[in-house]
């Protein structure tokens, strides 16, 4: 994939071509780098499992090559100067279309597979595997919203029309965009939520990440038990944030042009959010917590049991009466 990505990256520079409002080698250029990430992303948390070790190899491997038919497919349409994705202008161009929608299923699959050994998985840090379980749960619902752009359009007929399916919802595809992202800015655009849920994969380790380099500075964030309150609240934020962008672009919204309705909801996660990150910061933590942060419990001497008062009381008048009868 990184190898595809620089010969996509020339054929921008020299092949001035354009399909469907974009360059044509665009769409092998964003897919490669987009495979790259969840490759390297899957491959990591393979390499935590402490079972199931074999079952993961396959999975991942059943990933890996179906990527690359994928990508072999959309490569040899951009030299053919074809549409890869929704094409049913011929027999050819129809069954490689129907072959990458067989590849795409097998690898969400393999994904489902991999999550199913990583929630099963025994990790030391709870931080670290409940943000790799919540991120790849996150990543197969993205990597399902691939589905949902395969249903014909308005005007579109199975079997009757050349394209079958787009990814703009409300306008055809094509239009204006936005730049590097070609997401539409007149429409709603279910690519969108296929992004951002798929990268939950990476971002969300990465939150991980960024509190461990923060907790040496961070007395709070040295508790593994605050930073995984974190990581749970931010998982929740980017699940809710994923289902407001879905919403958005099935409702043929803009994702730059977001209505009362979207803007109210979004901020009500990020109200939830903050509240969430708060409390998990202020919960109280106990002393596992403290030696976790590099701060050894002090050693307290034992308590010695608190006495009746009358037994007390006896125990201190006792001397005093001995020291009367000898004066006496």
């Amino acid at each position: 994939m990184c190898a595809l990505a620089l010969v996509s990256a020339v054929g921008l520079v020299v092949d001035d071509r354009v399909l469907a409002g974009a360059r044509i080698w665009a769409k092998p250029f964003k897919f490669s780098l987009s495979f790259v990430a969840y490759g390297l992303s899957l491959a990591w948390m393979l390499s935590l499992l402490d079972r199931g070790r074999r079952a993961g190899w396959w999975a991942g491997t059943v990933v890996a090559a179906t990527s690359t038919i994928e990508m072999v497919i959309i490569t040899g349409q951009v030299v053919r100067g074809k549409r890869s994705h929704f094409n049913h202008q011929t027999p050819f161009d129809e069954t490689l279309f129907n072959a990458m929608a067989v590849t795409v299923v097998i690898l969400w699959l393999g994904t489902v597979v991999i999550a199913a050994l990583l929630l099963r998985a025994r990790i030391a840090d709870r931080a670290s595997a409940w943000a790799m379980r919540c991120g790849i749960t996150i990543a197969l619902a993205g990597a399902a919203v691939g589905f949902l752009m395969t249903q014909p359009a308005a005007g579109q007929r199975r079997g009757e029309s050349p394209v079958v399916g787009a990814h703009s919802v409300g306008v055809p595809d094509g239009g204006p965009s936005m730049p590097l992202t070609g997401w539409s800015t007149t429409g709603g655009d279910l690519r969108i939520p296929h992004f951002f849920g798929m990268h939950a994969l990476q971002l969300l380790p990465l939150l991980v990440m960024a509190l461990t380099v923060l907790a040496p500075r961070v007395a709070r964030l040295a508790d593994e038990r605050v930073r995984l309150r974190l990581v749970l609240v931010g998982s929740a934020a980017y699940a809710a944030l994923f289902g407001l962008v879905t919403w958005q672009a099935l409702r043929g919204q803009p994702l730059i042009h977001p209505d009362g309705a979207t803007l109210t909801v979004a901020g009500l996660i990020a109200c939830a959010t903050a509240v969430g990150a708060y409390a998990a910061l202020r919960a109280p933590a106990g002393p596992p917590a403290r030696a976790t942060a590099g701060r050894p419990p002090h050693p307290t001497k034992p308590r010695r049991p608190l006495q009746p008062l009358q037994h007390a009381h006896a125990q201190h008048t006792q001397p005093l009466q001995k020291d009367a009868e000898v004066a006496s």
